[in-house]
């Protein structure tokens, strides 16, 4: 029997679900969920595996809700996803043991949501005069520089969204188109690393993933995620058209400085 329960697998789906699109990190507060629900630590590994496998549960709200886009691009849009994805792909493979031991670390989580708190509370007056409003029209050159942005969220608490539409504002896309590609961009990555995550579970312990009482933990917090992240995308657009990115920076600072207090106090 798996130490996770079906309480905390649906509310670290929800936590991945609200959080997968938004510039807070939702690798950052799945660890500080696990920490906060008390996951036992026998179960470490199946943990690990379970916080990146749910996030393709949030992945697939974005094919069903961008099926449309999806399904009328031609073979070059494709093409340039490839790009965005390979530094993270290639990095990833080579850094995996390292990235692992960073999951690990609620202290890794909290300085780099403070750090990046704080840089998201000037990023809107540091990239300003954007002139491309199409994700679709993003070059092979912008995907590729967008791509090396994306590498920096292995840092766990950095957050994937912040650091792929951060990307795309520095290239001149606007918010929403950055936050369109950054979507697009997420299918490929998510899906790469889910079945990166999978294979090794599999050749190291099988049971990490065929057992019935792991599987049906995976299949609830993946439907979670879908679920919540549906409703994440619906809203996340509109509301960073109309504030920006400063109420995002001010959250991660907040919750930075929670963190840390709770760390150095001992209650974490």
């Amino acid at each position: 029997m798996p130490s996770v329960t079906i309480f905390q697998a649906i509310t670290i789906g929800i936590v991945e679900g609200l959080t997968e699109f938004l510039p807070i990190s939702s690798t950052g507060h799945m660890i500080l969920t696990s920490s906060f629900l008390q996951v036992d630590p026998k179960d470490i590994e199946f943990t690990k595996l379970f916080e990146v496998c749910i996030q393709l549960g949030a992945i697939m709200a974005v094919v069903v809700g961008y099926r449309k886009k999806f399904l009328r691009q031609g073979m070059d849009f494709y093409k340039k996803l490839l790009i965005a994805v390979s530094p993270a792909l290639v990095l990833g493979f080579l850094l995996n043991k390292k990235i692992d031991a960073l999951l690990e670390s609620n202290l890794t989580v909290a300085w780099t949501m403070l750090i990046g708190g704080v840089a998201l509370l000037f990023v809107d007056n540091l990239f300003r005069n954007p002139n491309q409003n199409e994700a679709e029209k993003v070059t092979p050159k912008q995907a590729l520089t967008i791509g090396f942005w994306q590498v920096l969220a292995m840092v766990p608490g950095m957050s994937r969204s912040a650091c792929t539409i951060v990307g795309g504002m520095q290239q001149k896309l606007t918010r929403k188109a950055a936050a369109e590609f950054s979507f697009f961009l997420a299918v490929p990555t998510m899906c790469a690393a889910t079945g990166y995550k999978l294979l090794k579970a599999a050749k190291n312990d099988v049971s990490l993933i065929i057992s019935p009482d792991h599987l049906t933990l995976l299949l609830v917090g993946n439907v979670v995620a879908f679920i919540t992240a549906m409703l994440a995308i619906k809203t996340f657009i509109g509301f960073l058209n109309s504030h920006g990115f400063r109420v995002f920076g001010i959250y991660r600072v907040i919750m930075g400085l929670i963190v840390l207090g709770l760390i150095y106090s001992g209650r974490l």
